[in-house]
């Protein structure tokens, strides 16, 4: 059983709430601008190590534009639960629920759920980048707009069986003459979630280090276009996102824990709002956001996304991303 839940430490004008989204889930989720009159919805999808809230900086200005702001914890993710089953995601669970065309249907049934039909923006940062880029490829007439963050949208596989499988270029990793590992393979592994949720130097401290690692607060964050996909140029990625092959995340980001001054320096996440990002892993633990990462690295659902080959994202679209954010290039060739 997971632990009692909390309050959420919200400003005024965000509330909290969960709603059945009729695809197998309860959803939690933060909104804003739902006192007045309906208005257009904007639907923020977070990615991972992340939760709704996330958004909460951002709610507010964005309702006093005239929208209503829907931010739900994604699925495997805080306070949303899979229906009758109240315990943390395991390992062994069934991906098909965490594959994207099945997050597109999260996404879908919160927003009818709330009596909507439309919504005028779908935002998504991260790994919620994909899911918003997927949301409007298949409904555009449901997701009428779109906004992509960090992580570009490479488009649907494609069709091709002359195409080179991406395991070739993963596996070379590991025979360069520093051998390395892709950090999305390595969160597909069993010991992924144990090795971050209990990490030697605590959980609040790694959940710090990983979030200054991957900052502008880093200064070596400072990323360029790395050309085409071959193990060669991904080995030039950060080490968070092409790590040593023998280490596990929780000792690749330790080694550049920010010092105190530096802590107390990072007004855009102060100590007490990091504490509860920290507890609502220490509740869940991060399995449900790695099964994600387990459906992208298995191709299981390639044929299904294979469907789309060829079509495109036809509305309108904005692309957004910090000068220091590596995420733009992670995968070269798509941006």
């Amino acid at each position: 059983m997971m632990a009692a839940l909390s309050s959420l430490p919200l400003p005024a004008g965000i509330r909290s709430r969960s709603i059945d989204n009729g695809n197998g889930l309860l959803t939690h989720f933060l909104e804003a601008g739902f006192d007045e009159k309906p208005r257009p919805v904007l639907l923020l999808l977070h990615g991972f190590p992340e939760l709704a809230y996330s958004w909460r900086k951002v709610m507010l200005p964005l309702a006093q534009a005239g929208y209503h702001v829907v931010a739900p914890d994604q699925r495997g993710y805080g306070r949303t639960e899979i229906i009758g089953a109240n315990r943390p995601v395991l390992y062994d669970d069934d991906l098909r629920p965490y594959n994207l065309l099945n997050l597109v249907r999260d996404a879908l049934g919160l927003i009818w759920a709330l009596g909507k039909q439309q919504v005028h923006a779908v935002i998504g940062h991260d790994f919620g980048s994909p899911v918003a880029a997927w949301c409007a490829l298949t409904r555009p007439d449901v997701f009428r707009k779109l906004v992509l963050m960090s992580a570009p949208f490479g488009g649907p596989p494609a069709h091709d069986i002359n195409a080179a499988p991406i395991q070739t270029v993963i596996d070379a990793l590991g025979q360069l003459q520093r051998p390395r590992q892709h950090y999305q393979w390595y969160y597909a592994e069993r010991g992924a979630n144990d090795d971050m949720l209990h990490a030697p130097q605590g959980l609040h401290a790694f959940l710090r280090g990983y979030y200054h690692v991957k900052s502008a607060d880093w200064q070596p964050n400072q990323p360029t276009p790395l050309g085409a996909f071959s193990a060669a140029n991904l080995a030039k990625l950060p080490t968070y996102y092409v790590m040593e092959a023998a280490d596990n995340m929780a000792q690749t980001v330790a080694p550049h824990q920010p010092n105190a001054a530096q802590i107390a320096a990072c007004h855009w996440l102060p100590d007490d709002e990091l504490a509860v990002y920290a507890s609502k892993y220490a509740r869940t633990g991060f399995q449900g956001g790695l099964q994600w990462y387990r459906c992208g690295t298995t191709g299981a659902f390639t044929r299904e996304l294979q469907l789309f080959a060829g079509r495109t994202i036809d509305v309108p679209t904005l692309f957004i991303s910090g000068k220091s954010d590596w995420g733009t290039y992670q995968k070269p060739g798509e941006f």
